[in-house]
């Protein structure tokens, strides 16, 4: 086995491995070479010393396997977090990492949004009071959609979606109709800023207020 020095002055491998030896009978011992399985910056995340999360690396030889296994057992994770020099627990096997979240960044032009949302979508939805009376009923407005968890995927990618695609045309983006399945309406063409134009005026928009769940008696 191979350790970082800062790891193995520790001590910690003085506690761990005569345990996993007394319990599988496998001796493993350090070595400043590389080894068939070594702690480091790569590989799985084992174990945690303050900010340093500790991962582990082993090889297909059994018993590296077999103390991969044991490692990241109950019982392993339960030596990791017993080693407790001076009384104080070094390390902990409960691992967290954070999720990262995207921030959706808009950027595009609202009034160019709103222009092309009646130009283009309002011929079916109802984008704002402007084409109220004009839109198809049967279609979600702008306002219901952006109420919606997902509005920004939905309107970002509208033209991947159903019905979209088979009349939607994005210059540099979308393959061309096929012969065989011309658009079944008069086609939609837009470009990516007119896109991001888009999705920008309906940040702007007040979600549509849904009113309280429904309780059942």
């Amino acid at each position: 086995m191979s350790a970082p020095k800062a790891l193995v002055d520790t001590g910690f491998f003085k506690h761990l491995l005569p345990r996993f030896s007394l319990k599988t009978g496998i001796r493993i011992t350090l070595n400043e070479d590389a080894g068939a399985v070594a702690f480091g910056a790569d590989g799985r995340p084992a174990f945690r010393q303050g900010d340093q999360i500790w991962h582990f690396q082993g090889s297909d030889a059994a018993p590296a396997l077999r103390f991969e296994d044991w490692l990241f057992s109950d019982v392993g994770k339960g030596t990791i977090e017993g080693f407790k020099p001076g009384g104080t627990q070094l390390f902990s096997t409960d691992i967290v990492v954070a999720a990262v979240e995207d921030v959706f960044e808009i950027t595009g032009d609202t009034v160019l949004g709103e222009k092309v949302s009646l130009g283009k979508c309002g011929r079916c939805h109802v984008v704002n009071e402007q084409n109220k009376m004009k839109a198809i009923g049967s279609t979600p407005s702008f306002a219901l959609m952006r109420s919606f968890d997902d509005w920004e995927a939905r309107f970002t990618a509208f033209y991947v979606l159903k019905p979209h695609a088979a009349f939607t045309q994005i210059e540099d983006v979308t393959a061309p109709f096929a012969e065989n399945l011309p658009s079944p309406i008069s086609p939609i063409e837009l470009t990516l800023a007119e896109v991001e134009a888009i999705v920008a005026y309906v940040a702007s928009i007040e979600p549509a207020d849904l009113g309280a769940p429904i309780q059942i008696q």
